[in-house]
C-alpha cells in the first residue's frame, strides 16, 4: 500500500511539472542577432543618429497595451518612445508595466516621433 501512495505522489509530482512547463507564459519572443546598446535617453534625443538602424535599448516598461501587450513605451527625461511588437508576436504577456525588458529593433518614423519595430524582446 505504502509503495502505491509513493507512486501516486510521484506521478501528481512529474504531473505538476509537466503542466507548469507546458502553461507557463514565454518572456523572450524573437530573435536577438547582437545588435549595437543604445541608450534610450540618445535614441529619443538624437533620432536621426539611429534612424533605420537596429539598436538594442534596455529599460523599465511604462504604459503596455492592456488589450494583447502589442505595445509598450520606454521613458526618458520624460518623453517616451514607443515600442511596437506586432512583427513578433501579437500577444506579449501583460502587466510588464515598470518591469524591465530588452528590445532589438529598427527605429522609424511614428506619427509626429519615432518608434521601434521589435524584432526581438525579452522581459524580465
Amino acid at each position: 500500500m505504502r509503495a502505491i501512495l509513493v507512486l501516486c505522489g510521484l506521478i501528481l509530482v512529474i504531473g505538476a511539472v509537466l503542466l507548469w512547463a507546458a502553461l507557463r507564459v514565454p518572456t523572450e519572443y524573437g530573435v536577438f542577432v547582437g545588435a549595437p546598446r543604445a541608450a534610450v535617453a540618445d535614441v529619443i534625443e538624437r533620432p536621426a543618429d539611429f534612424l533605420h538602424k537596429i539598436v538594442a535599448l534596455d529599460d523599465v516598461v511604462r504604459n503596455q497595451c492592456t488589450t494583447m501587450g502589442c505595445y509598450f513605451f520606454f521613458q526618458a527625461n520624460g518623453r517616451l518612445i514607443r515600442i511596437e511588437l506586432a512583427e513578433i508576436t501579437m500577444t506579449a504577456p501583460k502587466g510588464r508595466n515598470e518591469r524591465r525588458a530588452r528590445v532589438e529593433g529598427q527605429l522609424v518614423p511614428y506619427g509626429d516621433g519615432y518608434q521601434v519595430i521589435a524584432s526581438a524582446v525579452r522581459f524580465d
